[in-house]
């Protein structure tokens, strides 16, 4: 018989196919959450850049004066670049959005954020833009 026409096992089978419904609510709720928030900037770096490099400022200053012309800054939420487009908009008068990813071993979201979520699944977090 073919492997793939092996009966199936019901038991991993219902455990997996759950997942589905998982991420699909994470989708629903981020574009829920992300549907009020026009208009929008996406700025996302690297977690590993420390606040001391030139890209770090120039970061935040542009996610100032983003914030200030009236767009919400969306970023990754993590530190680096990512906590220096949150700490620009924070800053300034528009809301700074953090989409963080729940990693084990990593990153927990920067204090510059208005509006914050979190995520299990890397793509429902990236797709809600």
């Amino acid at each position: 018989m073919h492997p793939g026409m092996n009966p199936i096992n019901d038991s991993m089978l219902s455990r997996e196919s759950w997942k589905i419904f998982q991420i699909m609510a994470e989708f629903v709720e981020g574009f829920e959450r992300m549907a009020r928030v026009r208009p929008s900037v996406s700025i996302f770096g690297s977690a590993r850049t420390l606040p001391k490099h030139p890209y770090y400022k120039l970061t935040t200053d542009i996610a100032r004066e983003l914030s200030d012309a009236g767009f919400s800054v969306v970023s990754g939420a993590g530190p680096g670049i990512m906590e220096a487009a949150n700490k620009g908009a924070f800053e300034g008068k528009s809301p700074s959005i953090g989409l963080n990813i729940q990693l084990p071993h990593e990153q927990a979201g920067n204090p510059y954020q208005d509006i914050s979520l979190s995520f299990k699944y890397f793509f429902p977090g990236r797709l809600c833009l």
